[in-house]
């Protein structure tokens, strides 16, 4: 039976989360975390049972299985951003290794074929004993093995770029690794970070800039950059009371959602403020809350006029200062595992131990473009602009415009994720996504959001 859909409080707009499928088969035991691919509509899931599934998002099947390569569950994967011609794959297991996988890339075909039969191909499946394990092997190759961390890895996450893997153990250290391009999966350690004071829990890279997030155990979040050759802390976040479980960034071209005659207005005033500070970031925690975090903009006197020449020297002591922006409305009765931002919509998705899924949206709130500020307004309210004007920070307010109880019947679901819907028979170039929750009992089931 579907678990039970509940709509948004009156005051919004009729909104339903509803079962789409379950991707199958499931794994027999625990799955941790389920990653979209960054192009295809693929997605990689990871569990307790050592081995990674990819699944099509087409006709919700195993395409493939991958497995030999870590001796203990495999709690989390990445796809890496900006490969031709194949696909790469990292993945951290409770072992202390990371492994990269490399596939020579068929996948579109694969997908192809599915939308025209509805059939999946499903290698490595448990119950297909005529499947050739020497074929099985070609498919998906072990290229590498990270070692270096000493105890279990908990997170992985490429850089924008692809160049860079970052990774975090259990032993409080986050590691950067720098893909070496050259051929022969070589990968070079660049930095080792060890300012957390327990269990990193989760990493996240910024979505254009080197510029990487970590959430931990010691309840902070730290936000870490390079300065000429050496990575470090430029900000420790705090705010939570309890173990960071999840992180996730903003979409650098979000704009909030408006109802009001000023719309139009206000969304302007929003990106020039975001232009500014840029994205955001959200966290969820143990203390059952999820925030949303905003960097203070630096001031108008260290950004060089229009006629001065940019230096070529990189500032030092590049410290940035974030607050909080938002405490969502409470949804969570028991600890909050992830928190998926949309990229698309802007929507914010969490799950957690009491196996909720709750969906969050931003809307900007209907105020004067030429009210007047406040003399002690605080400098992170209001910025200056290059034209010398002042551009308020427009409020917003969050609303819960979705919840699903039970949805993955008793079970506390680990992670969830936002992936393209691509579903067999439906018009792919239409934006829209899907929203994909990972749970104890090795279900992973897809979602649709619908608005009326």
């Amino acid at each position: 039976m579907a678990p039970n859909t509940v709509e948004t409080p009156p005051k919004l707009s009729l909104s339903v989360l509803s079962l789409l499928s379950d991707l199958t088969p499931p794994s027999l035991e625990r799955t941790w975390l389920t990653a979209p691919h960054p192009t295809l509509p693929l997605v990689a899931t990871c569990s307790s049972d050592k081995t990674v599934r990819v699944y099509s998002l087409t006709n919700f099947r195993l395409l493939s299985t991958i497995s030999g390569g870590h001796k203990r569950s495999v709690r989390t994967c990445a796809w890496k951003p900006n490969v031709s011609g194949e696909s790469v794959l990292a993945t951290g297991s409770f072992d202390a290794t990371v492994g990269i996988w490399r596939r020579w890339d068929n996948y579109g075909e694969t997908i192809a074929a599915a939308q025209g039969n509805g059939e999946g191909i499903h290698r490595g499946q448990a119950d297909e004993d005529d499947v050739d394990q020497e074929d099985e092997d070609e498919e998906w190759r072990f290229a590498v093995l990270l070692d270096g961390h000493d105890s279990e890895v908990k997170s992985v996450s490429w850089s924008a770029s692809g160049m860079l893997l970052a990774t975090c153990s259990r032993d409080k250290s986050i590691w950067i690794w720098e893909d070496l391009d050259d051929g022969d999966n070589n990968f070079e350690t660049i930095a080792v970070m060890q300012e957390h004071e327990g269990d990193v829990k989760c990493v996240s890279w910024h979505p254009t800039e080197e510029c990487l997030a970590s959430g931990s155990y010691d309840d902070t979040i730290r936000i870490w950059r390079e300065d000429i050759d050496d990575w470090g802390q430029v900000s420790c976040i705090r705010g939570h009371e309890g173990t960071v479980w999840g992180i996730d960034w903003e979409n650098v071209e979000n704009v909030p959602s408006s109802n009001s005659e000023n719309g139009s207005g206000l969304q302007e005033e929003w990106k020039q403020w975001h232009a500014l500070s840029g994205p955001r970031l959200v966290s969820c925690s143990h203390d059952r809350s999820v925030r949303i975090w905003r960097r203070q903009p630096k001031a108008q006197g260290s950004v060089p006029g229009a006629g001065a020449v940019p230096s070529i020297i990189r500032p030092t002591g590049l410290g940035e200062t974030w607050e909080v922006d938002a405490i969502l409305p409470h949804a969570h009765e028991l600890s909050i595992y992830a928190v998926a931002w949309s990229r698309r919509t802007g929507l914010l998705a969490s799950v957690g131990a009491d196996g909720r899924i709750v969906v969050y949206q931003e809307r900007l709130e209907a105020t004067s473009q030429t009210e007047p500020q406040p003399m002690d307004t605080d400098a992170t309210d209001a910025i200056t602009t290059a034209g010398g004007s002042t551009a308020p920070h427009p409020p917003t307010e969050w609303d819960i415009v979705a919840v699903v109880d039970g949805a993955h019947d008793i079970y506390e679901i680990n992670h969830v994720s936002w992936a393209r819907r691509a579903d067999r028979g439906r018009d792919e170039s239409q934006e829209e996504e899907v929203l994909i929750t990972t749970a104890d009992d090795g279900s992973i089931k897809v979602w649709t959001w619908t608005r009326s």
